[in-house]
């Protein structure tokens, strides 16, 4: 069984909780902060995040997540009448969904406690949501749960209806609204995750330029992520992923060559660690999955890591602990002992010291070798 992140017990400040993002403070997407972490030499550099092509090279694959971002909150009615705010999570083999029912509140909403199995929600424009059981269902149907398993029926097809009656998961440390322009990253092709896999927000158009015209590649892959601020610190349920025979191919091929496999956020890491084996061979494939990575668990497939900042007891610091790890292991072709933690809980120190901000808005941590 994993073991809690060491880096796990710390007091997160308010006021570094990104509330807006970076272009309502002045700033273009790749001029948020960059927190650098050397792993193996146990060092830390803060830049910004157009300097990226300092600390990578020709040959290198960078992989991100093309999922794009549904506006995948609705208003719905509770069968009293009550008005409530629906979160769709993930899509089901089956066309169900994994789902969270929500109150509204004046900062943003709030998980509503009182759902229960067999409980219709009336939708906009016709549509309805059943909720069907608890998830995951491990007790009884009259469990209480902050997710559910549910039904839906639209007027139109989901990612159309969506866009016209949906909003984007927004939660309390961000004080408005925002267009769902905003938690679209450059890279996003597939409508299908709850919320944005963040950690590719930075890049932009004349960044990704510059990558490549330095030999940068650039491979993708799809992971629909589900509701990743999960309030309670549960670990991430199944996700659907698909990994195609070229960006499976393109990352074998680094490898062999002795580049490094860079994941764009913990979602990449996730999929390509359940497409590839013991011996660091990744394989096409898609459907859902159920992997939990953690330092326990010895990294396979990646070589580095760019992910934002995580909240204290989050299942994510965890991975984060797995991917410094597996790079002191590639280093020094020894196990490591414990300085991948106490690296990762001097950054983690350094970013609060410097006013480093958190969440989907916020900035940039890279973690090499």
């Amino acid at each position: 069984m994993a073991t809690a992140s060491v880096i796990a017990d710390f007091t997160l400040p308010a006021h570094l909780e990104a509330g807006e993002p970076p272009e309502a403070r002045g700033l273009r997407r790749d001029d948020v902060r960059l927190l650098v972490s050397r792993v193996g030499v146990d060092s830390l550099a803060h830049a910004r995040f157009s300097d990226l092509p300092r600390w990578l090279s020709a040959g290198d694959v960078l992989v991100v997540n093309t999922s794009a971002t549904l506006n995948a909150a609705v208003i719905v009615e509770g069968d009293r009448g009550t008005p409530l705010e629906l979160h769709l999570s993930t899509q089901l083999p089956g066309g169900f969904w994994i789902v969270e029912l929500r109150e509204r509140s004046a900062a943003a909403s709030i998980p509503y406690h009182h759902a229960r199995a067999g409980m219709t929600l009336a939708l906009p424009a016709g549509g309805n949501a059943t909720l069907l059981a608890p998830y995951p269902f491990v007790h009884t149907m009259e469990s209480p749960s902050r997710l559910w398993t549910a039904a839906l029926q639209t007027s139109r097809p989901l990612t159309a209806y969506l866009d016209r009656y949906g909003f984007p998961i927004r939660y309390g440390y961000v004080g408005r609204e925002w267009p769902l322009a905003m938690y679209q990253t450059i890279f996003a092709t597939e409508p299908g995750s709850a919320e944005m896999p963040s950690a590719g927000r930075p890049f932009t158009p004349e960044l990704v330029t510059t990558l490549v015209s330095r030999g940068i590649e650039i491979a993708p892959l799809v992971l629909h992520t589900g509701v990743a601020s999960l309030e309670d610190h549960e670990p991430p349920y199944e996700e659907f992923y698909r990994v195609t025979r070229p960006t499976a191919d393109r990352v074998n091929n680094a490898r062999r060559a002795g580049h490094r496999i860079i994941a764009v956020g913990t979602t990449v890491v996730r999929a390509l660690e359940t497409v590839t084996d013991e011996h660091g061979l990744s394989s096409p494939g898609e459907g859902w999955t159920r992997l939990i990575v953690t330092r326990d668990r010895p990294i396979r497939s990646v070589d580095g890591l760019i992910t934002g900042f995580h909240e204290p007891r989050a299942t994510h610091l965890s991975l984060l602990e797995a991917v410094a790890q597996a790079v002191i292991r590639k280093r020094s072709h020894q196990r490591p002992g414990r300085s991948a933690s106490s690296h990762l809980s001097k950054a983690y120190t350094a970013a609060r010291d410097a006013g480093y901000l958190w969440h989907e808005f916020g900035d940039s941590h890279l973690i090499l070798s």
